[in-house]
C-alpha cells in the first residue's frame, strides 16, 4: 500500500467505493483498441474533434503508406476517463486549501486517481507501480531533508544576527575608544603648543631685558665720560683759582716767590700723581656696574633662567608623553586589528552559546524552579545542574540496582551480588539521612574517643537502624542520591569523604569555622537583638589572615537580601539552610573561600618547590616555613605526615612526587597559619 494511504485513515474506503460507483456506472470499455490491439491514444484535449491519424513506429511496415494523405479519427472521450476526472474534480473541490498542508492535501486526489488507473491497466500495472512507488519515495526523502534543514536555517539566521549585534557592538566600542585617544591627542596637542607659546615669550622676555641691559650699560659708559670731563673741567677751575688766590695774596702780603713757586711745584706733582691715579682707575673700573644694580640684574636672570629650565623641563616630560601616548595608540591599533582578525576567525568557528532558557520547559517546576536553579551560576554549573536534574529523574524511574560484587575493590557498602531494590527517596530524605549518620557518628566518637571509619560506620549505621536484609537497598540508593546530587554541599561533601576523596578533617574544619563565626557575630550583638550593621568589623575580627576583597565578598553575600538603604543584617538568618540542606549564599561563599584559599595556599608551596619532581620531608619543612613563618611546630607535624602518611620520628622516609603531595595536602585540613607577604603588604598600605 502507498504511504499516502497509509497516512489517510479512510483512503481504503474511499478507493472501494470508486472502484464499486465505476463498476456500476460502467456498462461499455473504457478504454479503446486499435487494430493490433494497442490502447487507444485518444487525446485527452479533444472531445469530439478530427484527429489525424499517423503511423506510429511500431505499426508493421504495410501499415505504412507513404504517399497518402493521413487518416482522419473522430471519437468522444473515453467514460472511464470522464468518471476519474468527475471524480477528481470533486475532491479538490471538496479541500480546504487554506490550510498550511494545501499542496499534499491536493495531492491525494491525484495519487488515488493513479493507483485506479494503474489498478485498471493490468499489463503497465508493475512498471506504473514502479514509477509511482519511486515518486513516493523521493517525496518521501525531500520531505526529510526540507525537515532536518528547516532548524538550521532558524539557527543560521540567529547566529548571523548574533555576530551582527557583536560586529555593532565591537565598532561602536573602537569608535568612543578612538574618539577618546582623540581628544586625549588634541589637549595634548594644545598643551604642547600652549607650551610653545609660554617659551616663546619667556624667549623674547629674556630679549628684552638683554637689551635693557645693554642699553643701562651704555648710559652707564656715556655717564662715566661725562664724569670724567667734569673732573678735568672741576681741576683745572680749582687750579685756576688757587693761582689766581696765590697771586692776589702775593701782591697782597708779598710772600717769598720761591716758596711759592715750591709750593706750586709740589702741587702740580700731586695733581700729575693724582690724575694718573684717577686716569688708572677709570681705565680699570670704566666696564663696572654698581654692585646694587648688577645684583638687581643677577636676581632677575637667575630667576628667569630658573623658570625656562622648569618649563624645559616640563615641555621635555609633555612631549615624552606625547611619544607615549603615540606608541600606545600605535599598539592599540595593532591589537584592534588583531581582535578584528580574531573575532573574524572565531565568527567562522565558534559554537553557539546554549540557551539556557529552554530548560525551563523540560525541568519540573516550570521557570521559577529553573531560575532559582540557575541563579548566579557559570555555564560550567549550568550543565551540573541539568545532568543533576536528568540523572535524579532518571534514577526516580529505576526500580533496581545492579550490584558491585563482592571484591577487594568493592566498599564494604556495596558488597553485594544481584539486584538491589531502589528505594527511590526524596533529596530531603537524603539529607535528613546523611545529618543524622553525622550526628551519630560524632557521637559515638566523643563516648569512645577515638576517630572512626566513615564508610564502617555509614554500613553498621545502615545495618542498625533498617536490618541487615535492607541495609544494602538503602546503602545503593543513599549513594546514587550522593554521586548525582553534586550541587548540594551536604551530598557531595559526605560522598567525597565516603569515597576518600577528602579528608573528614576537612568537614569538620569547615562547620567549626562556621560554629565559630556565628558566635563571634552573637558576642558582638551586646543588646541581643538579632541584628548587626553592614559596617560592623565582626567578620574583619573573626578572620584577621582574610584580604580585604574577600571580607567585601562576606559582607556582599550577607546583603542580597536587603535593600540599597537598609544597613542592618538578621545574622541568625545568614546561618539558616532549606529542607534540602542547601545554605544560604553568606555560608556558601564562605565555604567556597575555604577551598579557594587552601588551593593558593598550595600554589604558594608548589612555586617555592619550584621544578622538583620529587621531594623530601626536610624540603617540605623547609618551604612551608618559607611561605608561612608563623606556622607552629604541631601543624608544621600534621601536614608533613598527611603528604607523606608517616610522623616526622621517621627520618629515613623516601622521596614523594610533588603531585602526589599536593593530592594528599589538598584533600585534608590545610590552612594557613599566619599573614602572607602580599597581604601583609596590603595591609600596611591600607594603614598609610
Amino acid at each position: 500500500a502507498p504511504e499516502s494511504c497509509s497516512e489517510a485513515p479512510d483512503c481504503q474506503t474511499r478507493v472501494g467505493s470508486l472502484k464499486h460507483t465505476l463498476s456500476k456506472r460502467q456498462k461499455t470499455p473504457s478504454f479503446h483498441l486499435s487494430a493490433r490491439g494497442h490502447w487507444s491514444i485518444w487525446p485527452a484535449f479533444a472531445s469530439s474533434q478530427t484527429i489525424p491519424k499517423t503511423p506510429r513506429p511500431c505499426c508493421a511496415p504495410e501499415e505504412r503508406q507513404p504517399g497518402t494523405k493521413p487518416a482522419l479519427l473522430t471519437g468522444p472521450k473515453p467514460l472511464y476517463l470522464e468518471q476519474l476526472e468527475s471524480y477528481l474534480s470533486k475532491e479538490l473541490q471538496s479541500l480546504d486549501l487554506t490550510k498550511k498542508n494545501s499542496q499534499e492535501l491536493k495531492l491525494q486526489p491525484y495519487r488515488e486517481i493513479f493507483e485506479f488507473f494503474i489498478d485498471n491497466f493490468k499489463t503497465y500495472k508493475p512498471l506504473l507501480s514502479a514509477i509511482k512507488n519511486e515518486y513516493e519515495v523521493t517525496l518521501a526523502h525531500q520531505k526529510k531533508m526540507i525537515r532536518a534543514l528547516e532548524p538550521l536555517k532558524a539557527m543560521v539566521t540567529t547566529v548571523s544576527e548574533e555576530c551582527t549585534q557583536k560586529i555593532l557592538a565591537l565598532q561602536e566600542k573602537e569608535k568612543e575608544e578612538l574618539n577618546m585617544l582623540k581628544q586625549e591627542k588634541q589637549q595634548l596637542l594644545n598643551l604642547i603648543d600652549h607650551m610653545k607659546e609660554e617659551n616663546t615669550s619667556l624667549q623674547t622676555q629674556v630679549e628684552q631685558l638683554r637689551r635693557s641691559v645693554a642699553e643701562e650699560y651704555a648710559r652707564y659708559l656715556h655717564e662715566h665720560g661725562a664724569r670724567k670731563l667734569l673732573l678735568a673741567k672741576l681741576n683745572s677751575t680749582c687750579s685756576e683759582r688757587l693761582d689766581m688766590t696765590r697771586l692776589q695774596s702775593q701782591d697782597v702780603k708779598g710772600e717769598d716767590v720761591v716758596k711759592l713757586t715750591l709750593a706750586l711745584k709740589v702741587a702740580r706733582q700731586d695733581l700729575t700723581e693724582a690724575q694718573v691715579k684717577l686716569n688708572t682707575m677709570t681705565a680699570d673700573y670704566g666696564d663696572v656696574v654698581p654692585r646694587r644694580d648688577f645684583e638687581s640684574l643677577e636676581k632677575k636672570c637667575s630667576d628667569l633662567l630658573q623658570k625656562m629650565r622648569s618649563l624645559q623641563k616640563d615641555f621635555d616630560q609633555l612631549h615624552e608623553k606625547y611619544e607615549t601616548l603615540l606608541e600606545i595608540h600605535r599598539e592599540t591599533a595593532e591589537e584592534r586589528d588583531n581582535f578584528c582578525a580574531e573575532l573574524q576567525r572565531v565568527q567562522c568557528n565558534f559554537t553557539p552559546r546554549p540557551n539556557w532558557e529552554k530548560c525551563s520547559e523540560v525541568i519540573p517546576g516550570g521557570a521559577d524552579r529553573w531560575g532559582w536553579l540557575a541563579e548566579g551560576k557559570s555555564s560550567d554549573q549550568l550543565v551540573d545542574v541539568l545532568l543533576e536534574e536528568i540523572g535524579t529523574g532518571v534514577l526516580k524511574e529505576i526500580n533496581v540496582f545492579p550490584g558491585w560484587g563482592k571484591g577487594d575493590k568493592v566498599p564494604v557498602y556495596l558488597k553485594h551480588e544481584g539486584e538491589v531494590k531502589n528505594k527511590k527517596l526524596t533529596k530531603k530524605d537524603v539529607v535528613n539521612i546523611l545529618k543524622d549518620v553525622w550526628k551519630e557518628k560524632m557521637a559515638l566518637e566523643q563516648q569512645t574517643g577515638k576517630r572512626s571509619s566513615l564508610p564502617e560506620f555509614f554500613l553498621s549505621y545502615l545495618q542498625k537502624k533498617y536490618g541487615n536484609a535492607s541495609a544494602m537497598e538503602w546503602s545503593y540508593t543513599l549513594y546514587e542520591n550522593m554521586r548525582l546530587c553534586r550541587s548540594n554541599h551536604v551530598l557531595s561533601s559526605f560522598y567525597d569523604i565516603l569515597t576518600g576523596k577528602v579528608g573528614e578533617e576537612q568537614y569538620h574544619s569547615q562547620n567549626q569555622l562556621v560554629s565559630n563565626l556565628q558566635q563571634e557575630l552573637a558576642a558582638c550583638d551586646s543588646s541581643n537583638s538579632g541584628f548587626l550593621s553592614s559596617e560592623h568589623t565582626a567578620v574583619r575580627e573573626a578572620f584577621p589572615l582574610k584580604r580585604r576583597e574577600s571580607i567585601q565578598e562576606l559582607v556582599d553575600a550577607s546583603r542580597y537580601k536587603l535593600d540599597s538603604t537598609e544597613d542592618l543584617i538578621d545574622y541568625a538568618s545568614l546561618f539558616k539552610e532549606d529542607e534540602e540542606g542547601n545554605p544560604e549564599p553568606f555560608v556558601a561563599k564562605l565555604r567556597s573561600q575555604y577551598v579557594r584559599e587552601k588551593q593558593e595556599y598550595l600554589r604558594e608551596l608548589k612555586n617555592k618547590l619550584g621544578d622538583l619532581t620529587e621531594v623530601k620531608a626536610d624540603d617540605l619543612m623547609i618551604a612551608f616555613c618559607t611561605i608561612d613563618p608563623d606556622i607552629d611546630d604541631q601543624t608544621l607535624d600534621t601536614y608533613v605526615g598527611l603528604a607523606f602518611q608517616a610522623q616526622r620520628e621517621q627520618p629515613d622516609q623516601d622521596a614523594v612526587p610533588v603531585e602526589t603531595v599536593l593530592q594528599r595536602l589538598l584533600a585534608g585540613d590545610v590552612r594557613r597559619g599566619g599573614p602572607s607577604a602580599r597581604a601583609g603588604n596590603m595591609t600596611g598600605s591600607e594603614g598609610e
